[in-house]
């Protein structure tokens, strides 16, 4: 029920009972205890149809709050949301690098409490954080096969430390899947029944969410087109395959084909052995993508050359799952996503299965250098709050319904 309000925006009693198809008993009891319990709010009330003006509800977004963390070998970022997902505070650190965990554990514990403290939000309207990560994760123990610049990682009780060092329950989830959760709870998504996020960081993969609901797989690792196979007799791959999206197509593949170029590396300032003090792959990847779009024609027909493999993988994702929306985000897309968007929009227009039922719309998350961090929180949130149930979908015109007839 809180879920249905805050989709709607304001929305009556009545108008809970049609969308969710409680009893009108059911719907008083409980929107008297949430607002009873300050999350939600009466708001005035819709103009008056024939008979008695309907009071309408909607969520409080100041009584609770979620703290969201992306931990990557790059940068850690930290978002503080409130109930209704939106972004109150965001910081971004340093990245996890070749440190311990237990000292990068600790220094997030700092961090967090430095975000929350920086706003005045009380702690104990803080229902918790989440934490999200490249995967493979398991949902207890962190990371069992982690990427080469964080292998020291496996099997590091993650969610357990944090836990211990913030005093607040942890979620852990990937990173891909928590930023597909943020577009949808900040409301971007809404009326799409099969929507995708493709994600790119210093690695690629995807979330997915089926009329609302986020699919994990059977270990929370679903949507690693990062590891589709595009070239069977392609390099091999960190994962143990060959010719893997990630590895033709990655920004480490970018940042490699540019560095093969003498040129192209001097122009983008990569001309150097490698040393301790080297940029992080992200940052290089960075510095190609700028490259690229002041019209450097190397840099261009690289990028491009990342695009395709990324496009072909795209399409084979929306071939499985019959998308009808998919977000292009990230940190490696907030810089580079003017150059991937139009190739896969092509390759789905022009290639697409389902292309003469529907089509594909691409776009560019809003959010792209925070969205796994924002979708970590509202992982605290749906889990906290909103025990979605598969199978349950709010109507298209839920807010519509509602709003036509609310007054000024």
């Amino acid at each position: 029920m809180l879920d249905v309000i805050r989709a709607a925006g304001t929305i009556s009693r009545v108008g809970l009972i049609d969308a969710t198809g409680f009893t009108g008993a059911t719907i008083s009891t409980v929107v008297r205890k949430l607002i009873d319990d300050g999350l939600v709010l009466e708001t005035g009330r819709a103009e008056s149809t024939g008979g008695k003006p309907r009071v309408l509800l909607q969520l409080n977004p100041s009584s609770r709050y979620a703290v969201g963390i992306h931990l990557d070998h790059s940068g850690i970022a930290y978002v503080l949301t409130d109930l209704g997902g939106s972004v109150v505070a965001r910081m971004t650190r340093a990245g996890a690098g070749a440190e311990d965990p237990p000292v990068i554990v600790d220094r997030m514990a700092r961090e967090v409490h430095a975000l929350i403290d920086g706003v005045g939000v009380e702690r104990d309207r803080v229902l918790g954080a989440g934490l999200v990560s490249p995967g493979p994760l398991t949902p207890t123990s962190g990371m069992r096969l982690a990427p080469p610049p964080m292998r020291h990682w496996e099997d590091f009780p993650l969610d357990q430390a944090l836990e211990r060092a913030i005093g607040l329950p942890v979620v852990l989830g990937n990173d891909a899947t928590a930023a597909a959760l943020g577009e949808y709870w900040s409301g971007v998504i809404n009326g799409s029944s099969t929507f995708a996020a493709v994600y790119m960081c210093t690695g690629i993969g995807a979330g997915m969410l089926v009329n609302g609901i986020p699919y994990h797989g059977a270990s929370g690792n679903a949507g690693e087109i990062g590891h589709i196979c595009l070239d069977v007799e392609g390099p091999e791959c960190w994962c143990g395959a060959r010719g893997c999206t990630e590895v033709l197509a990655g920004p480490a593949a970018v940042v490699a084909a540019a560095r093969a170029d003498a040129g192209l590396a001097r122009a983008v300032g990569l001309a150097g052995g490698r040393t301790r003090s080297r940029p992080s792959v992200a940052a290089e990847f960075a510095a190609v993508a700028r490259a690229a779009r002041r019209g450097e024609p190397a840099a261009r027909a690289i990028m491009e050359r990342s695009a395709r493999y990324l496009a072909v993988a795209v399409r084979t994702l929306a071939n499985v799952m019959d998308l009808d929306l998919l977000v292009l985000t990230g940190p490696s897309l907030a810089v580079a996503g003017s150059t991937y968007l139009p190739v896969i929009q092509d390759e789905l227009d022009r290639a697409f299965f389902s292309r003469a039922t529907h089509s594909v719309d691409v776009r560019l998350s809003k959010s792209a250098a925070t969205a796994p961090a924002i979708g970590a929180a509202s992982m605290v949130l749906q889990t906290e709050l909103v025990p979605l149930q598969p199978g349950m979908r709010l109507p298209d015109n839920l807010a519509e319904s509602e709003r036509i007839h609310t007054r000024a």
